[in-house]
């Protein structure tokens, strides 16, 4: 049993032998996360407050094996002297009487100790790398689910098959680990899904073009004077000229709108961002506006080159998508709260597989980007049904001679892209038929 493994395996090793298991995702937050959100198991189950927690995580590792396959083949139930069981209809009760805080707490407690442990020596002028962006998840199309999340409306008479739930994260463009996630009905936009994201310090957040907002910018900064922002330039910006640094760089101001200030009227009227551009356009992006305005700190060309990492947080959202939920196109619970839960699973799934990923990196001694997300899921996957049948005392041994294993798969250094990225717009030339037509 895997919470009875996370308590034995302390007496048979060593803190220094464990792997991220133990010391990342130890069984004292999930017990603290419990009792905060009053979810502590009163009274013995066969399947605790504490197991319904790793099963949700499982479940989010385990996209391609049912939820009951889950808990037995990570032997998360407890059975009585006759070796009694759980009976399939227990699970949903069990997922139900959790609910989703614990889980929202676990993201939150989890990903703010691994950023803090992967993500401080790594840095950009001193400054940790982050970008948001959103994506879209497509749920059951279910009344009650259909109610709550929406569809997305392509035009007045017709919209997308399923209903979608929006997500916004803030990920580390160094790890690829998710700092902070916001994620709810697709009627809700990304703009007012960021707001609610926790920013950080010392840090620059790499944004797309459709998040340049007055309200947006400034109180990203206003949080704290050393929370950075850059973003692309969009060609109808207007702008008045303050100062010129050199060519092509200058500090600018620009007219906060009537409507940006009605919606928070603590807004002032103009503010000011430094413009950097390029003399010869990077396909539509001419080039970009900054929070950062020392020009000896930070240079012009600096900025330009840095915010080509952003497409980091693309390749983490192929990597959950594509590789951890193996290109599932629906998520698999029936009901709100049930989806709510297991999407907080999938990303604290994604944390630990990237936080192995970064403990392997350092042994490897190669960024953690040089690591294979899919060996690394598969290996992890592996050792993790391994685990719970072997003897605890024989498991540290076991999962550093997979770390082993996985450094055997580095990846080779990225080639310079020969042209600029561009997005392929396929369409089927087939009629295609609605169900909600």
């Amino acid at each position: 049993m895997l919470s009875m493994w996370l308590d034995d395996v302390q007496t048979f090793a060593e803190p220094e032998s464990l792997t991220v298991f133990q010391k990342s995702l130890p069984l004292e937050w999930i017990e603290t996360v419990l009792k905060t959100t009053d979810k502590a198991s009163v009274r013995r189950r066969k399947l605790p407050a504490e197991l319904v927690v790793w099963l949700i995580v499982g479940m989010g590792l385990y996209r391609d094996r049912s939820i009951n396959d889950v808990v037995s083949k990570l032997d998360l139930v407890l059975t009585d002297e006759l070796g009694e069981s759980i009976a399939p209809s227990a699970i949903p009760q069990a997922r139900a009487r959790l609910g989703k805080e614990p889980l929202a707490e676990l993201f939150h407690l989890t990903a703010a100790h691994w950023i803090e442990q992967e993500d401080n020596e790594d840095t950009w002028h001193g400054l940790q790398l982050f970008a948001v962006d959103g994506t879209c998840f497509r749920t059951p199309d279910s009344p009650e689910v259909a109610e709550h999340f929406g569809y997305i409306k392509h035009r007045k008479d017709r919209h997308t098959e399923y209903p979608m739930l929006r997500l916004c994260a803030l990920m580390s463009l160094r790890s690829r680990l998710i700092h902070d996630v916001a994620f709810g009905p697709c009627a809700k936009g990304e703009i007012t899904h960021t707001k609610s994201i926790n920013v950080p310090k010392q840090s620059l957040t790499l944004f797309d073009r459709c998040y340049l907002s007055a309200e947006l910018m400034v109180n990203w900064q206003r949080a704290h004077a050393d929370s950075h922002w850059l973003t692309p330039i969009k060609s109808n910006t207007r702008f008045k000229i303050i100062e010129e640094y050199s060519d092509g760089d200058c500090l600018i101001e620009m007219n906060v709108s009537a409507h940006a200030r009605k919606q928070d009227p603590s807004l002032p009227e103009t503010w000011q961002v430094r413009m950097v551009t390029y003399r010869e356009p990077k396909g539509q992006i001419k080039g970009f506006i900054t929070s950062l305005l020392d020009s000896e700190i930070y240079s012009k060309n600096d900025l330009l080159h840095v915010y080509w990492e952003r497409w980091e947080i693309e390749n983490g959202y192929g990597e959950i998508k594509s590789h951890q939920l193996e290109n599932s196109m629906i998520l698999r619970s029936q009901t709100v709260a049930g989806i709510y839960q297991e999407l907080w699973g999938i990303l604290i799934a994604y944390n630990l597989v990237r936080v192995e990923i970064s403990q392997i990196a350092k042994e490897a001694k190669v960024p953690p980007l040089r690591i294979s997300f899919t060996m690394a899921l598969r290996y992890i996957q592996d050792e993790l049904l391994w685990c719970a049948i072997a003897k605890p005392g024989t498991i540290p041994t076991k999962l550093k001679a997979m770390r082993a294993k996985v450094k055997k798969f580095v990846l080779p250094k990225k080639r310079k892209r020969p042209k600029p990225r561009t997005v392929r717009v396929s369409k089927t030339s087939y009629t295609i038929q609605s169900k909600h037509a």
